[in-house]
């Protein structure tokens, strides 16, 4: 392997630091919660399903016996589980160093959460959205913390904000809707890194994406065993897919605002580097309007 791609031993030592992963039981989000809990770290798995979580808990305590692992419940679809989630976090943890929004759906079908919004909308991005916001003063108070917000190259097509219906657009397609929902999350993480220069906060806020990882993400894609065949040698292991996250939320080098993402084929496979993100991404009066309306619909505020 070529000695300057970034890979998990460069994961800095995280003892003494408290991670909280969203989507932790599965795919990247088992892989970056084992990472970070092989390094020494503690690691809040969020997750819908606590059964779910208990086994991913086993698994990385099998790689990792002296792995410190907390299991916090939390349905993003559900602002009233993203509080309560939020809360029960608070109870326990009095600093947080990392937070990843990790979780994601996509190929789910067509429906809308408890709270009436798009189900890929509500729970890619407004469920993360809220949820950081009700951590947020637990992060800013440590110096050097990092939210990661995980994207997708997704966010580049057919990927538009409707502030008609914001947060709940059924359209047809699900790849569209799936889009929009990466490109808040984008959008989210660069007006939140503005806001947290302006405070003088040192904490930072980054994104990446896996590429095309071998994750749960398509499990309800019903063409997906037709494909599978030609589309395997194409993508990366979950554990690698994981890595630009890794890399967003360790790596001493990487600072807020930065995008990490696979340096291979399209960005669909490979290692992390710094990679760009849509003109769409970058407008900041967007960026701003995203803000407004998701704190309107969630009730959330932030407090920087």
């Amino acid at each position: 392997m070529n000695s300057d791609k970034w890979t998990a031993d460069r994961i800095p030592d995280q003892s003494g630091r408290v991670a909280i992963v969203t989507g932790a039981n599965s795919g990247n989000g088992l892989e970056t919660a084992r990472a970070l809990a092989g390094q020494g770290a503690v690691v809040v798995l969020a997750v819908r399903d606590l059964v779910k979580g208990e086994a991913a808990a086993s698994d990385i305590e099998a790689d990792h016996p002296a792995a410190r692992l907390e299991l916090v419940e939390l349905d993003l679809a559900l602002l009233d589980s993203v509080r309560n989630a939020a809360g029960e976090i608070r109870d326990r943890f009095e600093r947080i160093d990392l937070l990843v929004n990790n979780a994601g759906v996509f190929h789910t079908p067509r429906r809308q959460t408890t709270d009436g919004f798009e189900i890929r909308f509500g729970t890619n991005h407004l469920g993360h959205f809220a949820l950081t916001g009700l951590l947020v003063d637990r992060l800013v108070a440590v110096p050097a913390s990092r939210i990661v917000t995980v994207s997708s190259n997704a966010h580049r097509y057919r990927a538009r904000i409707d502030f008609n219906h914001f947060g709940m657009e059924q359209g047809r397609s699900q790849s569209a809707a799936y889009g929009r929902s990466k490109l808040a999350n984008l959008l989210f993480t660069y007006e939140l890194q503005r806001r947290l220069e302006t405070a003088d906060s040192t904490t930072a806020a980054l994104a990446a994406h896996p590429g095309w990882a071998e994750t749960e993400i398509l499990r309800d894609f019903r063409g997906i065993r037709y494909i599978q065949p030609w589309i395997g040698p194409l993508r990366n292991s979950a554990a690698t897919g994981a890595l630009a996250t890794l890399r967003a939320a360790t790596d001493p080098a990487a600072v807020g605002g930065e995008f990490y993402g696979p340096d291979g084929w399209f960005e669909m496979r490979g290692h992390p580097v710094l990679v760009g993100s849509s003109d769409r991404s970058r407008d900041a009066e967007l960026q701003r309007r995203v803000w407004a309306a998701s704190e309107d619909v969630t009730g959330v505020t932030f407090p920087i």
